[in-house]
Protein backbone atom coordinates (compact mmCIF):
# COMPACT_ATOMS: atom_id res chain seq x y z
CA UNK A 1 0.00 0.00 0.00
CA UNK A 2 1.39 3.40 -1.02
CA UNK A 3 2.18 5.89 1.71
CA UNK A 4 3.06 9.38 0.50
CA UNK A 5 6.46 10.41 1.96
CA UNK A 6 5.13 13.61 3.53
CA UNK A 7 7.87 13.83 6.15
CA UNK A 8 10.59 13.37 3.54
CA UNK A 9 9.16 16.13 1.38
CA UNK A 10 8.70 18.41 4.38
CA UNK A 11 12.37 17.94 5.22
CA UNK A 12 13.41 19.10 1.76
CA UNK A 13 11.05 22.08 1.66
CA UNK A 14 11.44 23.27 5.24
CA UNK A 15 14.94 22.27 6.31
CA UNK A 16 17.00 21.81 3.16
CA UNK A 17 15.55 24.64 1.04
CA UNK A 18 14.03 26.95 3.64
CA UNK A 19 11.03 27.53 1.39
CA UNK A 20 9.22 29.38 4.18
CA UNK A 21 11.36 32.41 3.29
CA UNK A 22 9.21 32.89 0.18
CA UNK A 23 6.51 34.39 2.40
CA UNK A 24 8.56 37.61 2.34
CA UNK A 25 7.18 38.31 -1.13
CA UNK A 26 3.82 39.99 -1.58
CA UNK A 27 2.59 37.32 -4.01
CA UNK A 28 3.23 34.50 -1.52
CA UNK A 29 2.57 36.38 1.71
CA UNK A 30 0.13 33.69 2.88
CA UNK A 31 2.64 30.89 2.40
CA UNK A 32 4.15 29.18 5.44
CA UNK A 33 5.56 25.81 6.46
CA UNK A 34 2.27 25.11 8.22
CA UNK A 35 0.28 25.84 5.06
CA UNK A 36 2.60 23.62 3.03
CA UNK A 37 2.14 20.79 5.54
CA UNK A 38 -1.63 20.97 5.25
CA UNK A 39 -1.44 20.96 1.44
CA UNK A 40 0.93 17.98 1.46
CA UNK A 41 -1.21 16.04 3.90
CA UNK A 42 -4.33 16.58 1.81
CA UNK A 43 -2.46 15.69 -1.37
CA UNK A 44 -1.24 12.53 0.34
CA UNK A 45 -4.76 11.55 1.36
CA UNK A 46 -6.02 11.99 -2.18
CA UNK A 47 -3.11 10.04 -3.63
CA UNK A 48 -3.43 7.18 -1.17
CA UNK A 49 -7.21 6.96 -1.00
CA UNK A 50 -8.36 7.86 -4.52
CA UNK A 51 -5.54 7.44 -7.03
CA UNK A 52 -3.62 4.42 -5.74
CA UNK A 53 -6.65 2.11 -6.00
CA UNK A 54 -6.95 3.04 -9.71
CA UNK A 55 -3.38 2.23 -10.66
CA UNK A 56 -3.55 -1.52 -11.19
CA UNK A 57 -7.14 -1.64 -12.58
CA UNK A 58 -6.31 1.23 -14.93
CA UNK A 59 -3.27 -0.66 -16.18
CA UNK A 60 -5.38 -3.75 -16.89
CA UNK A 61 -8.35 -1.96 -18.45
CA UNK A 62 -6.63 0.91 -20.24
CA UNK A 63 -8.21 3.75 -22.16
CA UNK A 64 -10.44 2.58 -25.05
CA UNK A 65 -11.06 4.20 -28.41
CA UNK A 66 -14.66 4.34 -29.69
CA UNK A 67 -16.15 6.12 -32.72
CA UNK A 68 -17.70 8.64 -30.33
CA UNK A 69 -14.47 9.37 -28.46
CA UNK A 70 -12.07 7.85 -25.95
CA UNK A 71 -13.51 6.16 -22.86
CA UNK A 72 -11.25 6.19 -19.81
CA UNK A 73 -10.74 3.34 -17.37
CA UNK A 74 -13.40 2.77 -14.69
CA UNK A 75 -13.07 5.16 -11.77
CA UNK A 76 -11.07 7.81 -13.60
CA UNK A 77 -13.99 10.15 -14.23
CA UNK A 78 -15.00 10.16 -10.59
CA UNK A 79 -11.37 10.59 -9.48
CA UNK A 80 -10.98 13.59 -11.77
CA UNK A 81 -14.23 15.09 -10.48
CA UNK A 82 -12.84 14.82 -6.93
CA UNK A 83 -9.47 16.18 -8.08
CA UNK A 84 -11.06 19.31 -9.56
CA UNK A 85 -13.50 19.75 -6.66
CA UNK A 86 -10.57 19.61 -4.26
CA UNK A 87 -8.99 22.62 -5.98
CA UNK A 88 -5.90 20.75 -7.15
CA UNK A 89 -6.22 22.02 -10.72
CA UNK A 90 -5.92 25.58 -9.37
CA UNK A 91 -2.77 25.05 -7.28
CA UNK A 92 -0.08 27.45 -8.46
CA UNK A 93 -2.24 29.17 -11.11
CA UNK A 94 -2.95 32.89 -11.49
CA UNK A 95 -5.45 34.02 -8.82
CA UNK A 96 -6.97 36.52 -11.30
CA UNK A 97 -8.54 33.54 -13.04
CA UNK A 98 -9.36 31.43 -10.00
CA UNK A 99 -5.92 30.06 -9.18
CA UNK A 100 -4.36 29.48 -5.78
CA UNK A 101 -0.94 31.12 -5.33
CA UNK A 102 1.67 28.54 -4.32
CA UNK A 103 5.42 28.13 -4.78
CA UNK A 104 6.50 26.01 -7.69
CA UNK A 105 8.40 23.79 -5.27
CA UNK A 106 5.19 22.96 -3.39
CA UNK A 107 3.29 22.26 -6.61
CA UNK A 108 6.06 19.90 -7.68
CA UNK A 109 6.09 18.21 -4.29
CA UNK A 110 2.36 17.52 -4.36
CA UNK A 111 2.67 16.25 -7.92
CA UNK A 112 5.12 13.59 -6.77
CA UNK A 113 2.40 11.94 -4.70
CA UNK A 114 0.03 11.76 -7.66
CA UNK A 115 2.76 10.42 -9.92
CA UNK A 116 3.61 7.71 -7.41
CA UNK A 117 0.00 6.72 -6.86
CA UNK A 118 -1.11 6.65 -10.52
CA UNK A 119 1.17 8.11 -13.18
CA UNK A 120 -1.40 7.56 -15.93
CA UNK A 121 -3.86 9.87 -14.14
CA UNK A 122 -1.30 12.50 -13.19
CA UNK A 123 -0.24 13.13 -16.79
CA UNK A 124 -3.54 14.80 -17.71
CA UNK A 125 -3.52 17.56 -15.07
CA UNK A 126 0.22 18.06 -15.68
CA UNK A 127 -0.38 18.98 -19.32
CA UNK A 128 -3.32 21.21 -18.43
CA UNK A 129 -1.08 23.05 -15.97
CA UNK A 130 1.48 23.62 -18.74
CA UNK A 131 -1.18 24.88 -21.16
CA UNK A 132 -2.46 27.25 -18.50
CA UNK A 133 1.04 28.58 -17.89
CA UNK A 134 1.59 29.20 -21.61
CA UNK A 135 -1.71 31.07 -21.96
CA UNK A 136 -0.99 33.11 -18.83
CA UNK A 137 2.26 34.35 -20.34
CA UNK A 138 1.48 34.50 -24.07
CA UNK A 139 -2.28 34.53 -24.58
CA UNK A 140 -4.36 37.56 -25.47
CA UNK A 141 -6.71 39.14 -22.95
CA UNK A 142 -9.66 37.54 -24.73
CA UNK A 143 -8.04 34.10 -24.71
CA UNK A 144 -7.24 34.38 -21.03
CA UNK A 145 -10.78 35.43 -20.10
CA UNK A 146 -12.35 32.78 -22.31
CA UNK A 147 -10.20 29.77 -21.43
CA UNK A 148 -8.22 30.18 -18.22
CA UNK A 149 -11.04 30.19 -15.63
CA UNK A 150 -12.44 26.92 -16.95
CA UNK A 151 -9.05 25.27 -17.24
CA UNK A 152 -7.92 26.39 -13.80
CA UNK A 153 -11.19 25.20 -12.24
CA UNK A 154 -10.74 21.82 -13.93
CA UNK A 155 -13.90 22.20 -16.00
CA UNK A 156 -11.78 21.87 -19.17
CA UNK A 157 -8.39 20.26 -19.79
CA UNK A 158 -5.45 21.19 -22.00
CA UNK A 159 -2.92 19.36 -24.16
CA UNK A 160 0.42 19.96 -25.84
CA UNK A 161 0.28 19.05 -29.55
CA UNK A 162 3.65 18.94 -31.29
CA UNK A 163 4.65 15.63 -32.85
CA UNK A 164 3.78 14.54 -36.38
CA UNK A 165 4.48 11.20 -38.11
CA UNK A 166 7.41 12.62 -40.11
CA UNK A 167 8.58 15.04 -37.37
CA UNK A 168 9.43 13.51 -34.03
CA UNK A 169 11.77 15.71 -32.02
CA UNK A 170 12.68 17.81 -35.08
CA UNK A 171 9.85 20.31 -34.86
CA UNK A 172 11.24 22.28 -37.78
CA UNK A 173 9.65 19.59 -39.98
CA UNK A 174 6.10 20.30 -38.79
CA UNK A 175 3.67 20.33 -41.74
CA UNK A 176 0.29 21.06 -40.13
CA UNK A 177 -1.14 23.99 -42.10
CA UNK A 178 -2.87 27.05 -40.70
CA UNK A 179 -5.06 28.77 -43.30
CA UNK A 180 -6.27 32.31 -42.44
CA UNK A 181 -10.06 32.65 -42.12
CA UNK A 182 -10.89 36.21 -41.14
CA UNK A 183 -9.29 36.91 -37.79
CA UNK A 184 -9.03 33.16 -37.09
CA UNK A 185 -7.38 30.19 -38.76
CA UNK A 186 -8.35 26.73 -39.97
CA UNK A 187 -5.88 23.93 -39.26
CA UNK A 188 -5.21 20.88 -41.44
CA UNK A 189 -2.86 18.07 -40.43
CA UNK A 190 -2.27 15.05 -38.26
CA UNK A 191 -0.54 14.82 -34.89
CA UNK A 192 0.63 11.73 -33.02
CA UNK A 193 1.61 10.81 -29.45
CA UNK A 194 -0.80 13.33 -27.91
CA UNK A 195 -1.09 12.49 -24.22
CA UNK A 196 -4.69 12.76 -23.00
CA UNK A 197 -5.57 14.03 -26.48
CA UNK A 198 -9.13 12.77 -26.10
CA UNK A 199 -11.11 11.52 -23.10
CA UNK A 200 -14.45 11.61 -21.32
CA UNK A 201 -13.38 13.40 -18.12
CA UNK A 202 -14.47 16.88 -19.22
CA UNK A 203 -16.76 18.30 -21.93
CA UNK A 204 -13.98 20.27 -23.59
CA UNK A 205 -10.23 20.15 -24.19
CA UNK A 206 -8.01 23.01 -25.37
CA UNK A 207 -5.30 21.79 -27.72
CA UNK A 208 -2.13 23.91 -27.88
CA UNK A 209 -1.01 23.14 -31.44
CA UNK A 210 2.11 23.92 -33.44
CA UNK A 211 1.32 24.67 -37.10
CA UNK A 212 2.70 26.60 -40.03
CA UNK A 213 0.77 29.56 -41.46
CA UNK A 214 0.55 29.34 -45.23
CA UNK A 215 3.49 31.19 -46.76
CA UNK A 216 5.60 31.04 -43.59
CA UNK A 217 9.31 30.26 -43.99
CA UNK A 218 10.65 26.74 -43.60
CA UNK A 219 12.16 25.58 -40.33
CA UNK A 220 11.37 26.62 -36.78
CA UNK A 221 11.01 30.32 -37.71
CA UNK A 222 7.83 29.51 -39.61
CA UNK A 223 6.06 27.76 -36.74
CA UNK A 224 3.23 29.41 -34.81
CA UNK A 225 1.20 28.35 -31.79
CA UNK A 226 -2.59 28.00 -31.89
CA UNK A 227 -5.26 27.17 -29.37
CA UNK A 228 -7.79 24.72 -30.81
CA UNK A 229 -10.83 23.78 -28.70
CA UNK A 230 -12.28 20.32 -29.09
CA UNK A 231 -15.70 21.96 -28.82
CA UNK A 232 -16.11 25.51 -30.08
CA UNK A 233 -16.76 28.16 -27.45
CA UNK A 234 -19.51 30.74 -28.02
CA UNK A 235 -18.94 34.42 -27.20
CA UNK A 236 -20.92 34.02 -23.97
CA UNK A 237 -18.65 31.14 -22.87
CA UNK A 238 -21.13 28.35 -23.55
CA UNK A 239 -20.15 25.36 -25.65
CA UNK A 240 -21.19 25.27 -29.28
CA UNK A 241 -20.59 22.86 -32.14
CA UNK A 242 -17.91 20.19 -32.25
CA UNK A 243 -14.72 21.45 -33.87
CA UNK A 244 -13.12 19.66 -36.82
CA UNK A 245 -10.65 17.68 -34.69
CA UNK A 246 -11.00 13.93 -34.14
CA UNK A 247 -9.13 11.15 -32.36
CA UNK A 248 -8.27 8.51 -34.98
CA UNK A 249 -6.81 5.95 -32.59
CA UNK A 250 -5.21 5.31 -29.21
CA UNK A 251 -1.68 3.94 -29.16
CA UNK A 252 -0.99 0.47 -27.69
CA UNK A 253 1.88 1.22 -25.33
CA UNK A 254 4.36 -0.56 -23.08
CA UNK A 255 2.91 1.14 -19.99
CA UNK A 256 0.67 3.94 -18.68
CA UNK A 257 -2.20 2.09 -20.34
CA UNK A 258 -4.86 4.24 -18.67
CA UNK A 259 -3.40 7.41 -20.19
CA UNK A 260 -4.84 7.82 -23.71
CA UNK A 261 -2.03 8.58 -26.16
CA UNK A 262 -3.88 9.72 -29.24
CA UNK A 263 -3.52 10.24 -32.97
CA UNK A 264 -5.42 13.45 -33.72
CA UNK A 265 -6.69 14.59 -37.11
CA UNK A 266 -7.23 18.32 -37.62
CA UNK A 267 -9.28 19.46 -40.58
CA UNK A 268 -10.80 16.33 -42.11
CA UNK A 269 -13.68 18.54 -43.31
CA UNK A 270 -13.63 22.35 -43.32
CA UNK A 271 -10.62 22.75 -41.06
CA UNK A 272 -10.28 22.98 -37.28
CA UNK A 273 -11.03 26.53 -36.13
CA UNK A 274 -8.07 27.93 -34.21
CA UNK A 275 -6.85 31.15 -32.63
CA UNK A 276 -3.26 32.34 -32.94
CA UNK A 277 -1.44 32.62 -29.63
CA UNK A 278 0.90 35.59 -29.49
CA UNK A 279 2.79 36.57 -32.64
CA UNK A 280 3.25 34.52 -35.82
CA UNK A 281 6.52 32.61 -36.08
CA UNK A 282 7.12 32.48 -32.33
CA UNK A 283 5.31 29.21 -31.73
CA UNK A 284 8.31 27.17 -30.69
CA UNK A 285 9.37 29.88 -28.26
CA UNK A 286 5.93 29.84 -26.66
CA UNK A 287 5.72 26.06 -26.68
CA UNK A 288 8.96 25.88 -24.73
CA UNK A 289 7.11 27.51 -21.82
CA UNK A 290 4.95 24.41 -21.68
CA UNK A 291 7.82 22.10 -22.51
CA UNK A 292 10.15 23.34 -19.77
CA UNK A 293 7.32 23.19 -17.24
CA UNK A 294 6.66 19.63 -18.37
CA UNK A 295 10.35 18.72 -18.21
CA UNK A 296 10.50 19.51 -14.49
CA UNK A 297 7.25 17.62 -13.96
CA UNK A 298 8.45 14.58 -15.90
CA UNK A 299 11.68 14.61 -13.91
CA UNK A 300 9.64 14.36 -10.73
CA UNK A 301 7.61 11.54 -12.28
CA UNK A 302 10.80 9.55 -12.71
CA UNK A 303 11.60 9.48 -9.01
CA UNK A 304 7.91 9.38 -8.06
CA UNK A 305 7.53 5.99 -9.70
CA UNK A 306 10.89 5.07 -8.18
CA UNK A 307 9.53 5.96 -4.73
CA UNK A 308 6.56 3.65 -5.26
CA UNK A 309 8.82 0.85 -6.49
CA UNK A 310 11.01 1.37 -3.41
CA UNK A 311 8.06 1.13 -1.05
CA UNK A 312 6.79 -2.07 -2.66
CA UNK A 313 10.26 -3.63 -2.71
CA UNK A 314 10.89 -2.71 0.94
CA UNK A 315 7.55 -4.17 2.01
CA UNK A 316 8.35 -7.36 0.10
CA UNK A 317 11.83 -7.58 1.61
CA UNK A 318 10.48 -7.19 5.14
CA UNK A 319 7.94 -9.98 4.75
CA UNK A 320 9.57 -12.45 2.33
CA UNK A 321 11.21 -15.23 4.36
CA UNK A 322 14.07 -16.89 2.57
CA UNK A 323 17.58 -18.07 3.41
CA UNK A 324 19.50 -17.97 6.66
CA UNK A 325 21.16 -15.17 8.54
CA UNK A 326 24.93 -15.22 9.04
CA UNK A 327 24.26 -16.53 12.53
CA UNK A 328 22.70 -19.63 11.01
CA UNK A 329 19.14 -18.83 12.07
CA UNK A 330 16.50 -18.95 9.39
CA UNK A 331 14.54 -18.50 7.34
CA UNK A 332 14.75 -14.71 7.77
CA UNK A 333 13.20 -11.76 5.95
CA UNK A 334 15.37 -11.09 2.93
CA UNK A 335 15.94 -7.49 4.02
CA UNK A 336 18.61 -8.91 6.36
CA UNK A 337 20.70 -10.24 3.47
CA UNK A 338 23.54 -7.81 2.65
CA UNK A 339 22.89 -7.59 -1.09
CA UNK A 340 19.18 -6.94 -0.61
CA UNK A 341 20.05 -4.17 1.85
CA UNK A 342 22.45 -2.79 -0.76
CA UNK A 343 19.75 -2.73 -3.43
CA UNK A 344 17.22 -1.07 -1.15
CA UNK A 345 19.74 1.55 -0.01
CA UNK A 346 20.64 2.23 -3.63
CA UNK A 347 16.97 2.77 -4.46
CA UNK A 348 16.41 4.91 -1.38
CA UNK A 349 19.46 7.14 -1.71
CA UNK A 350 18.98 7.78 -5.41
CA UNK A 351 15.31 8.58 -4.91
CA UNK A 352 16.12 11.04 -2.12
CA UNK A 353 18.86 12.66 -4.20
CA UNK A 354 16.47 13.01 -7.16
CA UNK A 355 13.77 14.54 -4.98
CA UNK A 356 16.19 17.03 -3.46
CA UNK A 357 17.53 18.03 -6.88
CA UNK A 358 14.09 18.49 -8.43
CA UNK A 359 12.67 20.55 -5.59
CA UNK A 360 15.88 22.58 -5.44
CA UNK A 361 15.46 23.38 -9.15
CA UNK A 362 11.81 24.32 -8.68
CA UNK A 363 12.81 26.53 -5.74
CA UNK A 364 15.24 28.40 -8.01
CA UNK A 365 12.32 29.43 -10.21
CA UNK A 366 10.45 30.54 -7.08
CA UNK A 367 13.40 32.72 -6.11
CA UNK A 368 13.62 34.06 -9.66
CA UNK A 369 9.97 35.09 -9.54
CA UNK A 370 9.66 36.34 -5.98
CA UNK A 371 12.99 37.45 -4.49
CA UNK A 372 13.31 41.16 -3.72
CA UNK A 373 17.01 41.05 -4.66
CA UNK A 374 17.65 41.53 -8.36
CA UNK A 375 20.95 39.64 -8.30
CA UNK A 376 19.33 36.69 -6.54
CA UNK A 377 16.57 36.67 -9.15
CA UNK A 378 19.02 36.63 -12.05
CA UNK A 379 21.23 33.94 -10.52
CA UNK A 380 18.25 31.78 -9.62
CA UNK A 381 16.72 32.05 -13.09
CA UNK A 382 19.97 31.01 -14.75
CA UNK A 383 20.42 28.17 -12.27
CA UNK A 384 16.86 26.91 -12.71
CA UNK A 385 17.28 26.89 -16.47
CA UNK A 386 20.61 25.09 -16.15
CA UNK A 387 19.12 22.44 -13.87
CA UNK A 388 16.00 21.77 -15.95
CA UNK A 389 17.60 19.34 -18.44
CA UNK A 390 19.54 17.69 -15.60
CA UNK A 391 16.35 17.13 -13.61
CA UNK A 392 14.51 15.81 -16.63
CA UNK A 393 17.33 13.59 -17.85
CA UNK A 394 18.99 12.30 -14.69
CA UNK A 395 15.93 11.85 -12.48
CA UNK A 396 14.09 9.84 -15.13
CA UNK A 397 17.14 7.66 -15.81
CA UNK A 398 17.41 7.08 -12.05
CA UNK A 399 13.68 6.30 -11.86
CA UNK A 400 14.14 3.59 -14.47
CA UNK A 401 17.09 2.12 -12.56
CA UNK A 402 15.20 2.18 -9.27
CA UNK A 403 12.11 0.50 -10.74
CA UNK A 404 14.25 -2.20 -12.36
CA UNK A 405 16.07 -2.81 -9.08
CA UNK A 406 12.68 -3.17 -7.40
CA UNK A 407 11.94 -6.12 -9.68
CA UNK A 408 15.31 -7.62 -8.75
CA UNK A 409 14.52 -7.35 -5.03
CA UNK A 410 11.40 -9.41 -5.65
CA UNK A 411 13.41 -12.04 -7.49
CA UNK A 412 11.39 -14.23 -9.83
CA UNK A 413 8.16 -12.94 -8.32
CA UNK A 414 9.04 -9.46 -9.56
CA UNK A 415 8.72 -10.70 -13.13
CA UNK A 416 5.15 -11.77 -12.46
CA UNK A 417 2.62 -9.02 -13.12
CA UNK A 418 0.49 -9.83 -10.09
CA UNK A 419 3.12 -8.54 -7.65
CA UNK A 420 2.91 -5.07 -9.22
CA UNK A 421 6.67 -4.50 -9.45
CA UNK A 422 6.73 -4.92 -13.24
CA UNK A 423 4.14 -2.20 -13.86
CA UNK A 424 6.48 0.43 -12.45
CA UNK A 425 9.17 -0.60 -14.93
CA UNK A 426 6.68 -0.36 -17.80
CA UNK A 427 5.14 2.93 -16.66
CA UNK A 428 8.35 4.82 -15.86
CA UNK A 429 10.04 3.86 -19.13
CA UNK A 430 8.34 6.68 -21.04
CA UNK A 431 9.74 9.38 -18.74
CA UNK A 432 13.20 9.22 -20.36
CA UNK A 433 11.51 9.90 -23.73
CA UNK A 434 8.76 12.43 -22.89
CA UNK A 435 9.60 16.08 -23.66
CA UNK A 436 12.86 15.10 -25.35
CA UNK A 437 15.00 12.03 -24.80
CA UNK A 438 17.96 12.04 -22.42
CA UNK A 439 20.18 12.70 -25.43
CA UNK A 440 18.17 15.80 -26.29
CA UNK A 441 18.44 16.96 -22.67
CA UNK A 442 22.21 16.43 -22.82
CA UNK A 443 22.45 18.45 -26.02
CA UNK A 444 20.35 21.20 -24.44
CA UNK A 445 22.58 21.24 -21.38
CA UNK A 446 25.90 21.60 -23.15
CA UNK A 447 24.74 23.21 -26.39
CA UNK A 448 22.41 25.86 -25.01
CA UNK A 449 23.02 26.20 -21.29
CA UNK A 450 26.82 25.90 -21.21
CA UNK A 451 27.22 27.40 -24.65
CA UNK A 452 25.05 30.41 -23.89
CA UNK A 453 27.17 31.75 -21.04
CA UNK A 454 30.39 29.77 -21.57
CA UNK A 455 29.88 27.87 -18.35
CA UNK A 456 29.14 30.84 -16.08
CA UNK A 457 25.99 29.37 -14.49
CA UNK A 458 27.51 25.94 -13.84
CA UNK A 459 30.66 27.65 -12.58
CA UNK A 460 28.66 29.67 -10.05
CA UNK A 461 26.85 26.52 -8.91
CA UNK A 462 30.13 24.61 -8.51
CA UNK A 463 31.58 27.48 -6.47
CA UNK A 464 28.44 27.59 -4.31
CA UNK A 465 28.63 23.84 -3.68
CA UNK A 466 32.29 24.11 -2.67
CA UNK A 467 31.59 26.99 -0.28
CA UNK A 468 28.64 25.19 1.27
CA UNK A 469 30.53 21.96 1.81
CA UNK A 470 33.62 23.64 3.25
CA UNK A 471 31.60 25.80 5.63
CA UNK A 472 29.88 22.91 7.40
CA UNK A 473 31.63 21.30 10.36
CA UNK A 474 30.44 18.21 12.21
CA UNK A 475 31.67 15.93 14.93
CA UNK A 476 29.99 12.95 13.27
CA UNK A 477 32.59 10.92 11.31
CA UNK A 478 29.91 9.71 8.90
CA UNK A 479 28.88 13.27 8.07
CA UNK A 480 32.51 14.32 7.58
CA UNK A 481 33.03 11.34 5.29
CA UNK A 482 30.03 12.34 3.22
CA UNK A 483 31.31 15.90 2.98
CA UNK A 484 34.76 14.80 1.79
CA UNK A 485 33.26 12.48 -0.79
CA UNK A 486 31.00 15.27 -2.06
CA UNK A 487 33.94 17.70 -2.26
CA UNK A 488 35.87 15.17 -4.30
CA UNK A 489 32.94 14.73 -6.66
CA UNK A 490 32.51 18.49 -7.06
CA UNK A 491 36.21 18.76 -7.94
CA UNK A 492 35.74 16.07 -10.59
CA UNK A 493 32.77 17.97 -12.02
CA UNK A 494 34.78 21.19 -12.07
CA UNK A 495 37.66 19.57 -13.96
CA UNK A 496 35.32 17.80 -16.40
CA UNK A 497 33.40 21.02 -17.07
CA UNK A 498 36.57 22.92 -17.89
CA UNK A 499 37.72 20.13 -20.20
CA UNK A 500 34.31 19.99 -21.88
CA UNK A 501 34.26 23.74 -22.51
CA UNK A 502 37.66 23.49 -24.18
CA UNK A 503 36.47 20.59 -26.31
CA UNK A 504 33.29 22.40 -27.36
CA UNK A 505 35.36 25.38 -28.50
CA UNK A 506 37.65 23.27 -30.70
CA UNK A 507 35.76 20.08 -31.61
CA UNK A 508 32.05 20.46 -30.82
CA UNK A 509 31.18 17.03 -32.27
CA UNK A 510 33.48 15.44 -29.67
CA UNK A 511 31.80 17.41 -26.90
CA UNK A 512 28.31 16.41 -28.04
CA UNK A 513 29.38 12.76 -27.91
CA UNK A 514 29.67 13.00 -24.11
CA UNK A 515 26.62 15.18 -23.46
CA UNK A 516 24.68 12.44 -21.66
CA UNK A 517 27.64 11.33 -19.49
CA UNK A 518 28.11 14.98 -18.55
CA UNK A 519 24.42 15.38 -17.71
CA UNK A 520 24.56 12.28 -15.50
CA UNK A 521 27.77 13.53 -13.89
CA UNK A 522 25.97 16.74 -12.95
CA UNK A 523 23.05 14.80 -11.52
CA UNK A 524 25.17 12.51 -9.36
CA UNK A 525 27.33 15.35 -8.05
CA UNK A 526 24.56 17.86 -7.32
CA UNK A 527 22.50 15.07 -5.74
CA UNK A 528 25.53 14.17 -3.60
CA UNK A 529 25.96 17.77 -2.50
CA UNK A 530 22.33 18.03 -1.45
CA UNK A 531 22.50 14.73 0.47
CA UNK A 532 25.69 15.91 2.18
CA UNK A 533 23.90 19.09 3.19
CA UNK A 534 20.96 16.99 4.40
CA UNK A 535 23.27 14.84 6.53
CA UNK A 536 24.78 17.92 8.16
CA UNK A 537 21.32 19.26 8.98
CA UNK A 538 20.28 15.87 10.37
CA UNK A 539 23.40 15.58 12.54
CA UNK A 540 22.35 18.65 14.51
CA UNK A 541 18.95 17.09 15.26
CA UNK A 542 19.73 13.41 15.63
CA UNK A 543 19.37 13.53 19.43
CA UNK A 544 15.92 15.13 19.29
CA UNK A 545 12.41 13.66 19.24
CA UNK A 546 12.73 12.39 15.63
CA UNK A 547 16.06 10.70 16.13
CA UNK A 548 15.28 7.71 13.90
CA UNK A 549 14.27 9.94 10.99
CA UNK A 550 17.44 12.02 11.15
CA UNK A 551 19.68 8.99 11.77
CA UNK A 552 18.27 7.47 8.58
CA UNK A 553 19.14 10.68 6.73
CA UNK A 554 22.77 10.35 7.77
CA UNK A 555 22.98 6.65 6.91
CA UNK A 556 21.36 7.18 3.50
CA UNK A 557 23.81 9.97 2.67
CA UNK A 558 26.73 7.85 3.86
CA UNK A 559 25.67 4.98 1.60
CA UNK A 560 25.26 7.32 -1.38
CA UNK A 561 28.72 8.74 -0.77
CA UNK A 562 30.29 5.28 -0.51
CA UNK A 563 28.46 3.30 -3.21
CA UNK A 564 26.73 5.73 -5.60
CA UNK A 565 28.82 8.90 -5.76
CA UNK A 566 31.99 7.10 -6.98
CA UNK A 567 30.14 6.85 -10.31
CA UNK A 568 31.00 10.52 -10.75
CA UNK A 569 34.73 9.78 -11.09
CA UNK A 570 34.10 7.32 -13.92
CA UNK A 571 31.75 9.73 -15.71
CA UNK A 572 34.28 12.55 -15.37
CA UNK A 573 36.86 10.38 -17.14
CA UNK A 574 34.39 9.72 -19.94
CA UNK A 575 33.65 13.43 -20.32
CA UNK A 576 37.32 14.36 -20.40
CA UNK A 577 38.47 11.68 -22.83
CA UNK A 578 35.66 9.58 -24.25
CA UNK A 579 34.14 11.76 -26.94
CA UNK A 580 36.64 11.03 -29.71
CA UNK A 581 35.82 7.31 -29.61
CA UNK A 582 32.36 8.26 -30.84
CA UNK A 583 33.13 11.18 -33.13
CA UNK A 584 35.90 9.35 -34.96
CA UNK A 585 33.87 6.20 -35.65
CA UNK A 586 32.32 6.00 -39.10
CA UNK A 587 28.59 5.20 -38.91
CA UNK A 588 29.17 2.37 -41.41
CA UNK A 589 31.30 0.58 -38.82
CA UNK A 590 28.53 0.42 -36.22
Amino acid sequence: MYRAPVREVRFVLEELLGAGSLAASAELADYSDELARSVLEEAARFAEGVLEPLNRPGDLHGARWTPDGVVTAPGFRDAYRQFAAGGWTALGADPKFGGQPAPRALVSAAGEFWGSACLAFKLGPMLTHGAVHALELCGSATQKERYLPRMISGEWTGTMVLTEPQAGSDLGLVRTRAVPDGDRYRLFGQKIFITWGDHDLTPNTLHMVLARIEGAPAGVRGISLFVVPKVLVNPDGSLGARNDVRCLSVEHKLGIHASPTCVLAFGEKQGALADLVGEPGRGLEYMFIMMNSARLSVGSEGYAVGERALQRATEWARTRLQGKALSGAGPVPIIHHPDVKRMLLTMKSQTEASRALTLYAAFQFDLAAHSADGKVRRTAQARGELLTPIVKGWCTEIGNEVAATGVQVHGGMGYIEETGAAQYVRDVRITTIYEGTTGIQGNDLIGRKLGRDRGAAIGELIAAMERELRSRESGDPAVLGVREAALGAVAALKSATQALLRTLASRPEVGLAVSVPYLKLCGYVIGGWLLAKSAAIAAAKVDGPESAFYAAKIRTAAFYAAQVLPTAAALARVVEGGGASVAETDAALI
